[in-house]
């Protein structure tokens, strides 16, 4: 009987019971009620097909139960549970946060090897089930993220659009670019328009001017905005494209995949050190080819 220590579990047996007690002493009431009353007293005028209703007074039981159900949830709201009373999942939350606090704190300062060391053991456990030891996506059955958060990744959305993040502009289709200018504009992005700033050899002026005019006549900054920002979340946001905090938004969120919808991460409580391990991993990672 240890799941009576939990004051909640307890009230709510005890209501159970109240109410189960009550229940069976209204319906004893109102079944000898209809056995034994007589139809008569005052009618109403309103008819319905022949039947009329008595004119009765609202039922001083009734309005009394009206009136504690409304104190009652008034105290409810503002003075009982769930604002404050305790709670086994407001207890497991505040440990969770204590936790995390103390997990920020004891790692905030790790060097980029021991991040990518960090965020490799997290993608064992959560990611590579779905999307390979190897982080390939097995075959485009999931994200390739080998080379996601990459101007590869960019090719990639270029050649085959983007769903499943839900943004309000909706999905975003393939664009008909060549390989050349596919390329081109997908290392302008990340050079000019993330924060990830990557700086690719042979991208020269030349290219970067030519990477600006492919991302107007693409129709890229329509949806994107001139500056990338997504139109305050009409579109994704392209400078975080590459950094953490983009890679926190897809796992907040979860994304469509082939295989299935990719799950909001929310549950799983991922600390900001631990999305940029993770997000360093990734980004460590080798292109492959889907």
């Amino acid at each position: 009987m240890g799941w009576l220590s939990d004051n909640i579990n307890l009230m709510a047996l005890i209501a159970a019971i109240v109410i189960l007690i009550l229940t069976m002493m209204i319906s004893s009431f109102y079944i000898k009620k209809m056995r034994d009353s007589k139809a008569d007293g005052e009618l109403t005028d309103h008819k319905w097909d022949g039947i009329s209703e008595f004119a009765n007074n609202l039922p001083v039981g009734w309005t009394i139960s009206f009136i504690v159900l409304m104190i009652w949830g008034a105290w409810y709201v503002f003075f009982g549970y769930p604002l404050n009373a305790y709670s086994q999942i407001g207890e497991f939350n505040e440990e969770v946060q204590e936790y995390n606090q103390k997990f920020e704190e004891k790692w905030k300062n790790l060097s980029m090897e021991d991040k990518k060391k960090m965020g490799e053991g997290i993608f064992l456990v959560k990611c590579s089930q779905c999307h390979g030891i190897d982080a390939s996506g097995m075959g485009a059955k999931a994200q390739n993220l080998t080379r996601w958060g990459k101007y590869q990744g960019i090719e990639d959305t270029i050649k085959h659009g983007s769903a499943g993040l839900n943004y309000m502009v909706g999905e975003m289709p393939s664009i008909e670019l060549d390989v050349k200018d596919s390329e081109i504009l997908a290392k302008y992005i990340m050079a000019e328009i993330s924060n990830a700033h990557l700086k690719f050899e042979n991208f020269d002026v030349k290219s970067l001017k030519k990477g600006k005019e492919l991302w107007d006549s693409a129709t890229c900054s329509s949806c994107h905005g001139d500056d990338g920002k997504g139109n305050a979340g009409l579109a994704a946001d392209l400078t975080q494209y590459g950094t953490a905090e983009f890679l926190k938004e897809v796992l907040s969120k979860g994304k469509k995949g082939h295989i299935g919808k990719m799950p909001s991460f929310e549950y799983a409580n991922f600390s900001d050190v631990q999305i940029e391990a993770l997000s360093a991993f990734i980004n460590s990672l080798e292109p492959l080819d889907d």
